[in-house]
């Protein structure tokens, strides 16, 4: 737990779990090949092999020769430029496709529509690489395919708790099990928001720069209450009732009142969760028996969205106080209405 002036960062536990995606060219075929518009183009082979960096290289340089700086860790693509290239090259052509199907390259995509040469599919055969085919034109496909990869390759952890749309907030609610996070999603749901995921919630990070919230396939649009079982939140309160994905911009855990060593009672200092090294504003909610906790949570909610627009009632109002100490005593005590000695 580290502490500065005024904040405190708490570290995720599931931090120490996350997992380390592995992308191999069979998991990149099958998840994106529809968007993508790939299709397979000679034998079924090389899907084990390894995508080891999230981006796209076109082998240009390599089919002429150069091989001192050949990015063989990913995706090859073979635009225009390089079908030209190989065209022009009727003798050499297969000698120099054999050099670059040496190099440990994951797969071959063809953009444009282009199909490749009988004689060197034969050499990708031979050396079991896959080789695609697409009728995206190659930048294209090169920037779709580059954010796909980067999905694929973003680190994932599963939290502990239940995630909730709230005006636009994405909202994570920890707590204890049976302190009644189900119960505070459910009133958020009947008020109209939307749920993302229940109980369990995958978190990815996006580049580093935000973190998304998604919930795992099994469970996605279902919940478990106590006393009822399953229900599915779709076929009850209605398909504006979920959300598949969302940005994770708040953090709400629930603890038993006693077990709060200090409530907060103005909001001064800034409390954030650190989840996969990125900081998410965080606070602790005492549960008490009569306490509308949906309603404090719709709250939290909505502050952390005045706090986005650079509104912070705390700061406004601690300002105003500061001003008023720093008044002459008599002036003070009229502005906060206090009436001095003999005031008629």
């Amino acid at each position: 737990m580290a502490e500065q002036q005024g904040t405190q960062t708490i570290t995720s536990p599931s931090d120490q779990r996350k997992s380390v995606p592995v992308v191999t060219v069979e998991s990149f075929y099958n998840s994106h090949a529809e968007k993508l518009q790939m299709k397979l183009e000679g034998p079924r082979v090389g899907f084990h092999r390894k995508i080891r960096e999230p981006t796209i290289n076109r082998p240009g340089l390599a089919l002429s020769g150069f091989y001192i700086y050949f990015a063989e860790k990913r995706v090859q693509v073979l635009g225009a430029a390089e079908h030209s290239y190989l065209k022009s090259l009727p003798k050499l052509r297969t000698r120099r496709f054999r050099k670059l199907c040496e190099r440990k390259i994951p797969c071959l995509v063809m953009s444009r529509g282009f199909h490749l040469a009988p004689e060197l599919l034969s050499v990708t055969a031979e050396a079991k690489i896959a080789v695609f085919r697409t009728p995206m034109i190659t930048m294209k496909f090169i920037n779709a395919a580059t954010i796909a990869l980067e999905m694929d390759f973003s680190p994932t952890v599963t939290e502990f708790g239940s995630m909730v749309d709230i005006l636009g907030i994405g909202v994570l609610i920890r707590g204890a099990s049976g302190i009644g996070k189900s119960e505070c999603v459910l009133g958020l749901i009947e008020r109209g928001y939307s749920l993302v995921a229940d109980d369990v919630t995958r978190i990815t990070s996006l580049e580093g720069r935000e973190l998304m919230a998604t919930a795992p396939e099994l469970t996605r649009n279902h919940m478990e209450v106590r006393g009822i079982g399953i229900i599915d939140v779709a076929k009850v309160f209605g398909i504006g009732s979920i959300r598949i994905e969302k940005r994770l911009d708040l953090v709400v855990t629930l603890k038993e009142w006693h077990d709060v060593e200090e409530v907060d009672r103005i909001g001064l200092d800034r409390e954030f969760y650190e989840i996969l090294g990125l900081p998410v504003p965080h606070v602790t909610i005492p549960v008490r028996p009569g306490r509308d906790m949906a309603r404090l949570i719709e709250v939290a909610a909505m502050d952390e969205k005045l706090k986005g627009l650079g509104q912070n009632s705390a700061l406004d109002f601690n300002a105003r106080l500061l001003s008023l100490m720093e008044r002459p005593p008599s002036v003070a005590a009229a502005s906060s209405g206090v009436a001095g000695k003999g005031a008629v």
